[in-house]
């Protein structure tokens, strides 16, 4: 039997309350809405463990068609603990990072828009200026610009 090949990663997925705020606050980033749907019944549950479930779900995608955001909006069943507001070293899902050009510009249009810059905008040697922010929930998600290339 031949061995299975990594392909590609395909997607993380977020939970989030309000479904609209994370498009728009993902959007505002430069991510784009690829799709919106449900996705429901007894099927889907057999594949996360949940039984019949009911689930709202935004597809978003990275400018270069290659990183996606999956974020869920559970309905049922509802949804059992929070980790929005763990600090960086807590085990499990902590952030998702973007590299982005003009970080300055972007971390202020994101800070007028209720985020909230965690520590300090710090420079990686002479390679990467980066932060962590505190978006919409209170997700958390690292932001890096570089400066040079590698």
């Amino acid at each position: 039997m031949t061995k299975s090949k990594l392909l590609e990663m395909n997607n993380v997925g977020i939970v989030v309350e309000n479904l609209d705020d994370a498009i728009s606050f993902f959007s505002e980033i430069g991510l784009t809405l690829e799709g919106r749907g449900m996705v429901e019944g007894e099927w889907a549950g057999q594949a996360t463990g949940l039984g019949n479930q009911s689930v709202e779900i935004a597809m978003m995608v990275t400018p270069d068609g290659h990183g996606r955001l999956e974020l869920s909006r559970f309905l049922t069943p509802t949804t059992i603990s929070d980790h929005r507001t763990a600090p960086v070293n807590s085990l499990g899902y902590l952030r998702v990072m973007f590299r982005v050009e003009n970080i300055d510009e972007l971390v202020t249009r994101l800070i007028k828009q209720g985020a909230e810059l965690i520590g300090e905008m710090v420079q990686y040697e002479d390679m990467y200026r980066l932060c962590y922010i505190r978006g919409v929930e209170g997700l958390l998600v690292g932001l890096a610009e570089q400066l040079k290339e590698k």
